[in-house]
């Protein structure tokens, strides 16, 4: 019998980010028969140049049907349907396929034909992609899972959603964080990098995402005017990121006196997201809606304390009052006393951080894609 790790395997992603390029690299090297196809490719992070093979398809582009400024919206992936000429090529055994647009579909429809095995990523579970009140759309989900052969999802919360709404065979679905982020890829310091802060100005609360009201940064701000009514104004909050919503939050910050609290970075390069957060101290996640929220552990990595709203489905990672705090993402003033917990308490910062990094010492790219590699075995051995 052929050995199973020589077996040749697909992956595939509409866009292949750089927080799925430490586990593709690390099961590349137990698979090497491995190929990743996309439609979009940022090109490898840093230290992980030529680990995998990679194949771009078509073109991606995400068509919008309905938008909602509060969630992901309702959207569409066009993905190429030359995907097809190219699985026949390769002729994969298992398959791996994100979620559950076109690509999985086409892979499903020709699983009786070539007899592949196919197993669906669902990144994480929340409410503007679970479509729970779509008759149409589950029903298409619950045919897709029915027709799959095995499940894995970052979350619990996505691993739930596939059980008792999708129907999945609990057996067959896999909870394991996957996407997750690497320090070779993450570098935590850039010689010569540094931020004017001085110490009067810290401690250093960071916030990295897109500045769009889906990111929660509104709730944020709210929260350090509260903390400005109650004289607290030895802090920074820098916010790393850019987008439609920056100019009205600059105004808010004015009008609420935060404006020399607040520092606005814009848009910064991957390679130097580590070093902001090297310089920072607390990491602030408001987030109303992420299935999942790669941030989250890239701040852990660097062994920062966490804020982080109960809207991410990387929340499951805080353990509350250990690496930080959990909290709903429509409490402002709540928010505004777990930030004070840490003005109060500045102890908590380094003994906090601590455990963040415990706690990511499990969740690595290496224990990741042998839990991707014992889900292959299992499907092989079908």
């Amino acid at each position: 019998m052929q050995n199973v790790d020589s077996f040749r395997i697909a992956w595939l992603l509409p866009v292949a980010w750089f927080y799925w390029q430490p586990v593709l690299s690390e099961f590349t090297s137990l698979f090497p028969e491995t190929t990743v196809f996309t439609g979009l490719f940022p090109g490898f992070a840093r230290n992980l140049e030529g680990t995998f093979k990679i194949e771009i398809v078509g073109k991606f582009q995400v068509i919008e049907i309905t938008k909602n400024n509060s969630n992901y919206g309702n959207n569409f992936t066009n993905l190429s349907l030359k995907i097809v000429n190219h699985l026949i090529k390769l002729k994969p055994k298992v398959i791996f396929s994100s979620s559950f647009g076109i690509w999985t579909i086409i892979a499903l429809l020709l699983k009786p034909f070539l007899w592949w095995r196919v197993i669906i990523a669902y990144e994480g579970s929340s409410p503007g992609v679970d479509y729970r009140n779509s008759p149409i759309r589950l029903f298409v989900r619950r045919l897709m899972v029915w027709m799959a052969d095995a499940y894995i999802s970052n979350s619990q919360t996505g691993g739930n959603y596939l059980i008792e709404i999708l129907n999945a065979n609990k057996d067959k679905v896999f909870v394991q964080p996957y996407e997750i982020p690497d320090e070779r890829t993450l570098p935590s310091y850039v010689e010569g990098f540094e931020l004017d802060i001085s110490s009067d100005q810290r401690p250093v609360f960071i916030f990295v995402g897109q500045v769009v009201p889906r990111k929660g940064l509104p709730l944020l701000l709210q929260a350090f005017a509260v903390l400005q009514e109650r004289g607290y104004n030895h802090y920074t909050l820098l916010v790393v990121g850019d987008g439609e919503q920056r100019e009205e939050l600059e105004a808010f910050c004015k009008e609420h006196n935060l404006s020399d609290r607040v520092q606005w970075t814009g848009r910064v390069a991957y390679d130097l997201i580590g070093s902001y957060f090297r310089n920072a101290d607390i990491f602030v996640f408001p987030t109303l809606e992420d299935t999942w929220g790669v941030v989250t552990l890239e701040a852990m990595l660097l062994g920062k304390p966490i804020l982080c709203s109960q809207g991410a489905g990387t929340s499951e990672l805080i353990i509350d009052g250990e690496n930080g705090y959990v909290f709903t993402p429509d409490d402002h003033n709540k928010l505004a006393d777990l930030i004070q917990n840490f003005l109060d308490h500045p102890e908590l910062i380094a003994s906090m951080g601590d455990r963040s990094r415990q706690i990511m010492a499990q969740y690595n790219p290496v224990a990741a894609a042998q839990c991707l590699a014992n889900v292959t075995n299992l499907v092989m051995r079908k």
